[in-house]
């Protein structure tokens, strides 16, 4: 199992420290590998995920400079620097259905697409109608990349980027998502 969590921390596919063990954060790495691959979504390293991780599968930024980019259809958050993937993360987006705002009206889950510029952080829980919302970084009105104790491999939110409470820490631990950064939602 370390070598799997090496190769796999080699590539990007953060899961804190390599420790020989599969934990929750080694699964959400494997969930990102097997996203980004195309590959179903089981959280386990099989026969696909093996080959996968042996040639080095790692999605490609659009980006050219500094930021975090979204990627909805494979579900993957990648941080990037100077157009290159450094961090990919598994996260859950909108999902959507139908739910009641925080403000009380009818609305659909979903992450808007396009260019955005963080402009807020709360460095510790937020609470709202719609749950709790561990350090999150608002990029787009309410929408923000925050923690959250359940981030399954599918589209689950209200239409923020969940990310496990350890990924959004590293995050914050970082500076990698700065009040002015660049968010790439596509």
């Amino acid at each position: 199992m370390l070598a799997t969590q090496q190769r796999l921390t080699e590539l990007g596919y953060w899961l804190g420290t390599p420790d020989g063990h599969f934990g929750a954060l080694t699964q959400q790495a494997v969930f990102a590998l097997q996203k980004a691959a195309g590959l179903s979504r089981d959280g386990s390293v099989g026969p696909k995920t093996a080959k996968a991780l042996a040639d080095g599968i790692r999605p490609r930024a659009t980006l050219s400079g500094n930021g975090v980019e979204i990627v909805l259809d494979r579900q993957l958050l990648l941080v990037v620097r100077g157009g290159t993937v450094r961090t990919i993360l598994n996260t859950s987006t909108g999902n959507r259905e139908e739910y009641t705002s925080t403000s009380g009206n009818r609305a659909i889950a979903v992450t808007p697409k396009g260019t955005f510029k963080v402009y807020r952080g709360v460095d510790g829980p937020l609470t709202n109608s719609l749950g709790q919302l561990w350090r999150p970084r608002f990029f787009y009105r309410g929408i923000a990349v925050h923690g959250s104790p359940n981030i399954p491999p599918w589209p689950a939110s209200h239409g923020c980027a969940r990310l496990s409470n350890a990924a959004i820490n590293m995050i914050w631990d970082k500076n990698l998502m700065p009040i002015g950064s660049t968010v790439v939602v596509r």
